[in-house]
């Protein structure tokens, strides 16, 4: 009888098909880890394409730091309005024809953007750049959950974010010494023209989706959809410390270009557009995030997250150049390790409408970035880098209160379950 159990118990196994999805090793999984990083570095290059002149901007057009700083804000929040419709888009017409055409179009406007006579037109060319590539990063995190194992799901989604890093990094440095040499047009210019190449790779690179299913778009089920997930307590957590990491970023990237040309370091527009190296810093993190979380848990990763940030946020308030650019490094380490994180966590714990789930946290991912952009320069404006160090330093407050509070229900949960498997 034992022998007869064996013999049907791996009968019955054999019979149970394996996940089909893919796994590291395979061809494809090699190609969509690079087709997703070249569309990392595409929307990094486009969406940030502003901020490493802005103070070139300030100077030229004759604007405050929160007048610039709208040219950076403009292109998150258009892309934050238009994260949803691109998600249902994507849901009818494809994840690969979506992504495709959403970087295709916003790389195209931005050989425009050189051209833009003033601020007005600038900002409003920013705004529909960023609705226009709101395809790409809507559909890039659901593509991967469909597509790649979950065993792989954290590697790859950090891969992607690396690319971000890459992409962040790239755009702005050349962007910033093309700019400090030639002036800002020529530094949006150079930005359109390497957005373009990395779109190329991403088209010649991605894979045909094989897990996605055409879903027509249908109005009230996309908002039943949307709805469900807003009422889900893990995604609302995840949604608000994507918001409050990327608050910071904002706040931080959008004005050290002013701080570092002004006293006490005046160091030169093409060495103050340096300082975007330290992305490097965030390729790094955004690949290892999966690692950090597998030791130590999705929290306990959080938490490093959040402690480096603020630490490298009280280290930058020094008037050492030495020690402000070391809290810039941890600045960069905290948020690419929180961000990769927190968005991985989305795609792991919807189990439907994963698009729209992964919208939801862009959004609130993007507003972060646009509340935090403008408020933090505003606030440097009226009292300087301390203004702007002060806002990332609440942010991180309410990251703190959010993780810790989901560690207090998650405790509460296994004590009570506990409790409930014990014999009477």
């Amino acid at each position: 009888m034992p022998a007869a159990d064996t013999r049907a118990s791996v009968t019955a196994d054999a019979l149970v098909p394996a996940d089909p999805r893919l796994r590291p090793g395979h061809h494809d999984f090699r190609r969509s880890n690079l087709a997703l990083f070249a569309a990392g570095i595409a929307t990094f290059v486009l969406l940030y394409s502003t901020q490493g002149l802005l103070p070139l901007l300030s100077g030229d057009l004759g604007l405050t730091p929160g007048q610039a700083s709208w040219t950076a804000s403009a292109a998150t929040l258009g892309l934050a309005l238009a994260l949803l419709p691109a998600s249902a888009l994507s849901d009818r017409f494809g994840r690969t024809a979506v992504m495709t055409a959403s970087v295709l179009a916003a790389s195209l406007i931005a050989l425009a953007l050189p051209f833009a006579p003033g601020l007005g037109t600038l900002v409003a060319l920013r705004a529909l750049q960023g609705a226009a590539l709101a395809g790409l990063p809507a559909t890039a995190m659901a593509y991967l959950a469909e597509e790649v194992h979950p065993s792989a799901l954290a590697s790859a989604m950090g891969l992607y974010v690396a690319g971000n890093s890459i992409g962040g990094m790239g755009g702005r440095l050349v962007a910033g010494w093309a700019g400090a040499a030639w002036g800002w047009r020529w530094g949006l210019a150079t930005s359109a023209l390497l957005a373009l190449a990395a779109a190329g790779a991403f088209r010649l690179l991605i894979p045909r989706a094989r897990h996605f299913r055409r879903t027509p778009v249908d109005a009230s089920a996309l908002a039943r959809t949307v709805g469900r997930h807003l009422r889900d307590p893990l995604l609302l957590r995840l949604y608000a410390l994507g918001m409050l990491f990327m608050a910071v970023f904002g706040a931080v990237y959008n004005t050290v270009g002013f701080r570092l040309i002004a006293a006490p370091f005046h160091l030169p527009e093409s060495v103050a557009a340096s300082i975007f190296v330290v992305y490097l810093v965030g390729t790094a993190t955004s690949a290892g995030a999966g690692r950090l979380a597998g030791r130590l848990g999705r929290r306990g990763a959080l938490y490093v997250a959040i402690g480096c940030t603020t630490a490298g946020l009280l280290l930058s308030l020094t008037a050492s150049l030495a020690g402000a650019l070391l809290g810039l490094v941890l600045i960069t380490a905290g948020f690419f390790a929180g961000h990769a994180t927190a968005s991985s966590a989305v795609g792991r714990t919807a189990t439907h409408g994963r698009a729209q789930a992964s919208a939801l946290y862009l959004i609130a991912y993007y507003l972060g970035n646009s509340l935090g952009g403008t408020i933090g320069a505003d606030a440097y404006h009226a009292i300087g880098w301390t203004g702007s160090a002060l806002v990332g330093l609440i942010a991180m407050t309410m990251a703190a209160g959010v993780t810790l509070y989901a560690t207090r229900r998650a405790v509460s949960a296994r004590r009570a379950t506990a409790v409930g498997t014990q014999p009477v």
